[in-house]
């Protein structure tokens, strides 16, 4: 079997984990987290950057550090995986959904500003499969509106906003090192804080609400619990793990976005017979995150996955819109969002890892041609 995803060893994993463990201290922010930080300032931008356990982890933080409260109102897209929901959900909020744009599963920012009241507090923008939102207009309207804006960057690494890096122009951001993410760590996430007045808060929601990264720099003599918190920060293994992704993030990227163009070349007559391919935005680079195909209605999906699973390919599909979830749909305000559902019955992703070969994934273009061949 083909499978959908495999995590890839760049090389120095298992040494860096070996000297992380040598250096007498794996807990949290250790030297490999503070190498990872560093190269996330330096090489992408960001003011300040946390590492956390998840994607997860960092909306989580993101949200209690804009003292999101019960009854507040914060926007982001249906078409999402459930922790860009949740970590507002459990301060209580009231999330709104925005549907999806026709042209990608991006949030519609046409919409957003018909769906902002007096109680919107954010606006979080998905920038699915690495290919960026239209940051210029949610800024506008969040300096408009005076919200704050969190990007959930989790599929976003080393992808662009015109010439800025994605998760570099919200106030917040949030990014995931899922094993199935670009650059990966089993498990892992980051917080890119680019607005300063978040910076010192953000590092004491991350030490569980203490002020002890203040204590080890000799800023205090002594450190004790002063906010809200949590205990955020991963392992220095994990970071370690990341590292040497981060070192090999290059080299990483460059197969990726081969493996995605020779999909887009090679699957290109598609689109003359309605099937849906990604599609990049002028102001958009394309990360090699994932590629997907649109298919025309829910039951050609089905049969198409059938069909290169009994190849042995593992091709699968996404999101189920989180308004009309079983815990939602209560709570949602009964508007109609299809291209959300549209995008949840009929998308479906091809296998994207580094070590795909050429001859599997001249496989997988042949066998998705000849299906759609036998059915025109």
């Amino acid at each position: 079997m083909i499978p959908f995803n495999k995590p890839y060893l760049s090389g120095r994993e298992t040494r860096y984990i070996e000297e992380a463990v040598r250096m007498g201290k794996i807990s949290g922010d250790g030297a490999f987290t503070r190498r990872c930080h560093s190269f996330f300032e330096q090489q992408l931008g960001f003011h300040k950057t946390l590492m956390t356990t998840s994607g997860t982890a960092a909306l989580e933080m993101a949200a209690l550090l804009l003292n999101i409260q019960p009854g507040d109102e914060v926007i982001m897209p249906s078409f999402t995986f459930v922790s860009t929901a949740n970590a507002f959900v459990m301060r209580g909020a009231k999330v709104v959904f925005a549907d999806s744009t026709a042209e990608n599963p991006n949030l519609a920012v046409a919409q957003l500003e018909a769906l902002i009241t007096p109680r919107t507090r954010a606006i979080v923008p998905v920038h699915y499969a690495g290919i960026a939102c239209d940051m210029e207009a949610i800024m506008h309207l969040a300096q408009k509106h005076n919200l704050q804006v969190v990007e959930d960057a989790a599929h976003a690494i080393d992808s662009y906003y015109k010439d800025q890096p994605l998760g570099s122009i919200g106030h917040l951001a949030a990014f995931s090192f899922h094993e199935t993410k670009n650059i990966i760590s089993g498990e892992g996430g980051l917080l890119a804080i680019n607005d300063t007045a978040f910076t010192q808060r953000a590092e004491i929601i991350w030490e569980k609400g203490t002020n002890r990264s203040a204590f080890f720099r000799g800023e205090v003599d002594k450190y004790t619990w002063v906010d809200i918190g949590s205990s955020f920060l991963p392992s220095d293994i994990i970071a370690a793990f990341l590292f040497a992704q981060l070192e090999n993030l290059r080299d990483i990227q460059q197969r990726r976005k081969h493996l995605w163009q020779e999909y887009a070349t090679r699957l290109a007559p598609l689109g003359k017979l309605g099937v849906g391919l990604p599609t990049l935005p002028e102001y958009a680079t394309n990360n090699g995150h994932m590629f997907y195909l649109v298919c025309r209605s829910l039951q050609e999906r089905t049969a198409l996955i059938a069909r290169l699973r009994a190849c042995q390919v593992l091709a699968v599909f996404h999101y189920q819109p989180l308004h009309q979830s079983p815990y939602y749909r209560a709570k949602h305000d009964g508007r109609a969002l299809p291209w959300a559902e549209h995008y949840a019955d009929c998308l479906v992703r091809l296998p994207l890892f580094y070590e795909l070969e050429a001859p599997q994934q001249a496989m997988i273009i042949e066998e998705v041609l000849t299906f759609y061949s036998a059915i025109v």
